[in-house]
């Protein structure tokens, strides 16, 4: 609890920096400025997830395993492996960019005009990878506040060094503003790893092949997972576009940038905690069911007031994040939300995977959940619209939780401890009543039933909070 809400509320800045960066570039950069800028960021993203090899994930799962039994001289060789593996991915990724900005140039914008663009660029990997490096240090060793406040000042510092580029250099400022937030960013990460005290230790080559390939084997596992996320993104967006319309695709991308943008940050602020906290017990069963319970029923507990609020106000989150040309969506994200009370669940279960190192299973479980949700998307929308998106968002979510807890299960032995299923019950029940009384027309009905709802899910949530952290201790802890 402690670490959701100091991460959650780190969330909620950096998703109020990024809409004042977006209005910024809007207005000072104009469409193509934008344009531009966004082209530029997704490749960057593109090539430092293939580069990257997922090693800020993977890494933190060795640094917490072996910080979880304090064997301080592991912890020194896993971070020492960690550094030297930043800097070759980084120097890949650079020398990569350098190569072949020509080629991306066109790749990007159909014209080479931006090759050098790309060239100056490449410098921005090496500071990604080593700030990434840094990150994963302080979330292995669960250095929470430390975390936080690098994320924080990294996002608030990029703000103000791109404010005065944009302003006085326009679009030519976009470039530069890339590479001195990542150079910035990396500093910043850079005075907080550096207050980690830890022995120093000779790597020869032997070790360090052997501990750097299981950080990479998972990290890859990691980088192809996400490619096919994007991958059955893209192939939906194409679809959706080529059958139905260019607006669908909008109200589409809009609808779940609130579900898994705004709600799904509330997973973000928790995995900075429980990740390395789970990889800390992985080989111990009872302890694993137990961190993995607790993880479940808090996301749950703190997920089943606001569902039953967003349910309730949705129309007014529409119109007050967009405008009344998206209250078409209104139904379809209402529908999906529900189903991320049950991604709750699997998302604390898939975790498991992460901390056993699983990787061939863990590829194996990705490909098949993408290509599901794919197929069950298209279906939704070729049947019932943007409404069926809705639908199948939400059936999905039933057949990921099913799917992963017949997994963890078989392979693993895992089950949720006493009392789950009954929390886990009553607070979808809440968000059942929520949603029936969301279709009711009269407005005043509507939103006194919706506010008596509300009210008993939030003081059953306080309840069950209460038993399981003790609130008012917490809090004071908290002040330190």
């Amino acid at each position: 609890m402690k670490a959701t809400s100091v991460f959650g509320g780190v969330q909620v800045i950096n998703i109020i920096i990024q809409i004042v960066r977006s209005k910024l570039i809007a207005v000072l950069l104009g469409a193509e400025g934008m344009g531009i800028n966004g082209l530029f960021t997704t490749t960057i993203s593109l090539i430092q997830t293939i580069s990257g090899l997922g090693i800020r994930t993977s890494s933190v799962k060795n640094i917490a395993a072996a910080n979880a039994i304090d064997d301080k001289q592991k912890v020194a060789k896993v971070l020492s492996i960690l550094r030297k593996l930043v800097w070759i991915t980084g120097m890949i990724g650079a020398i990569f960019t350098l190569l072949f900005a020509k080629q991306l140039s066109q790749m990007t914008f159909g014209s080479e005009q931006y090759e050098i663009g790309f060239r100056w660029l490449s410098i921005s990997f090496l500071f990604n990878q080593l700030n990434a490096g840094q990150l994963a240090a302080l979330q292995g060793l669960r250095k929470i506040k430390m975390l936080a406040s690098a994320n924080l000042i990294g996002a608030i510092l990029g703000l103000f060094i791109s404010i005065p580029l944009y302003y006085f250099y326009h679009i030519d400022g976009i470039v530069p503003a890339i590479i001195l937030t990542s150079i910035s960013g990396m500093l910043i990460s850079w005075f907080y790893a550096r207050k980690i005290k830890v022995q120093k230790v000779s790597v020869d080559r032997a070790m360090f092949q052997t501990e750097s390939k299981e950080i990479i084997s998972m990290g890859i596992m990691l980088s192809l997972s996400g490619f096919f996320v994007v991958l059955s993104s893209y192939v939906l967006r194409i679809f959706i576009g080529n059958f139905g319309s260019l607006a669908d695709v909008g109200l589409y991308s809009a609808g779940f940038g609130i579900v898994e943008g705004y709600v799904g940050v509330i997973f973000s602020a928790m995995s900075a905690d429980y990740y390395p906290r789970l990889a800390g017990v992985h080989d111990k069963i009872e302890k694993l069911k137990e961190t993995v319970t607790q993880q479940a029923e808090i996301a749950i507990l703190i997920l089943s007031p606001i569902i039953t609020a967003f349910l309730i106000l949705s129309p007014i989150v529409v119109v007050i994040l967009y405008s009344k040309e998206f209250l078409p969506i209104t139904t379809m994200i209402s529908i999906a939300i529900l189903g991320m009370y049950f991604r709750a669940s699997s998302w604390a279960m898939g975790f498991i995977l992460y901390a056993k190192s699983d990787s061939k299973l863990f590829l194996k479980t990705a490909i098949f959940f993408n290509i599901t949700f794919l197929i069950s998307n298209i279906a939704g929308y070729y049947l019932y619209g943007l409404t069926g998106l809705g639908i199948s968002f939400f059936v999905n979510y039933i057949i990921h939780f099913l799917g992963l807890k017949f997994i963890t299960a078989r392979r693993y032995k895992f089950s949720f401890t006493d009392g789950f299923a009954k929390l886990f019950i009553t607070g979808f029940s809440f968000c059942i009543c929520a949603f029936l009384v969301s279709t009711i027309e009269i407005s005043w009905i509507k939103y006194t039933l919706g506010f008596v709802i509300f009210t008993i899910s939030f003081l059953f949530t306080l309840r069950e909070m209460n038993k399981k952290v003790d609130i008012k201790s917490l809090l004071k802890k908290m002040r330190k």
